[in-house]
């Protein structure tokens, strides 16, 4: 009898099929996430769980799954997760890197330019009929190109975001709690300063660091108030990086000039001060909302349980530890 698997969403019809192959398979068909109820519901008799990356997983839910030797996350972060408590349990924990970093890297840039040359506020002028014709002063906007580039986190999709800046001639500084390779610095012509002074210095101030601890609401009313009057802000990490009610405020009072934004304090919950301004770019934590990335971050999330199923090390492991005797 095959082993027993949790999908907890509808993924890509290729990897599922592989998944299928291998494994008895259980999947939520409907069009939402399962609560935390419905997935423990779901968990007897379940070796592995594919989750994605709005679920949930508690030490909770997880001492419910007796059987379960792998949760497979479908996405980069896994601060929705207990790892603590995954590893308590000796429960493989795994994400998918590397697969979605362009792609992110990209949706980070699209955010980049569409506020500063307000595509969004443009977009919807044109659609509400109130374009008449060309005017010297019609939705004036800020340049990209030869600006300085403030990246909070230089890893994978930071160091894909530099990459990219390079050309629109942007000058690169960076923060980062880990020590980055020279050579990595040299070729980005990157150059490392303390929080503070790349506040101050950066033009755009782009984040890609992970959620934790230390991370939650690293942006905040201090940090707002040593931003240029002329930065914008964008988030494509995760939104409880940004104090959203201190964001909010810096918007209103002029205190920044806009924010491009993909991910959200208490997602799908947006501020509704956010909704109303022109000066915000606003998309649905779509970082990686491409029909070949999503398909790769599955086909990662599935191989991940199915070399736990062969009785192997899992490529993407996040607690290696539970393999040490």
């Amino acid at each position: 009898m095959k082993p027993k698997v949790l999908v907890t969403r509808k993924i890509q019809e290729s990897p599922l099929t592989l998944l299928k192959e291998h494994a008895e398979v259980t999947i939520n068909l409907e069009d939402r996430g399962m609560t935390p109820d419905e997935i423990m519901a779901n968990l007897p008799g379940k070796v592995g769980l594919l989750s994605m990356g709005s679920d949930s997983i508690s030490g909770k839910l997880l001492e419910s799954g007796r059987d379960l030797k792998i949760v497979a996350n479908n996405a980069v972060g896994f601060n929705n997760m207990d790892l603590a408590a995954a590893t308590r349990l000796k429960i493989a924990a795994t994400n998918t890197p590397e697969v979605l970093t362009d792609t992110t890297a990209d949706l980070t840039f699209a955010l980049m330019l569409g506020v500063a040359r307000r595509i969004g506020e443009a977009e919807r002028f044109v659609r509400a009929g109130k374009w008449v014709g060309w005017h010297p002063d019609l939705l004036l906007a800020s340049d990209v190109h030869g600006k300085t580039l403030g990246i909070i986190g230089l890893g994978r999709i930071g160091c894909a975001v530099a990459k990219r800046s390079l050309g629109f001639n942007m000058e690169i500084v960076y923060n980062d709690i880990r020590k980055i390779e020279p050579g990595l610095v040299d070729l980005l012509r990157g150059k490392f300063l303390s929080l503070k002074e790349l506040l101050a210095k950066s033009d755009f101030v782009t984040l890609h660091v992970p959620l934790n601890s230390e991370t939650t609401h690293l942006i905040g009313r201090e940090e707002f108030r040593a931003m240029k009057k002329t930065a914008f802000l964008i988030n494509a990490s995760r939104g409880p990086v940004v104090d959203e009610k201190a964001l909010v405020e810096a918007l209103q009072s002029g205190i920044i000039a806009g924010a491009g934004l993909d991910v959200f304090e208490n997602e799908p919950r947006v501020s509704p001060e956010l909704l109303k301004m022109e000066n915000v770019l606003l998309v649905p934590h779509i970082g990686s909302a491409t029909l070949a990335t999503r398909g790769k971050m599955s086909l990662v999330a599935v191989n991940n349980i199915l070399a736990v199923l062969r009785g192997e090390i899992p490529p993407n492991i996040l607690n290696p530890e539970i393999y040490h005797k």
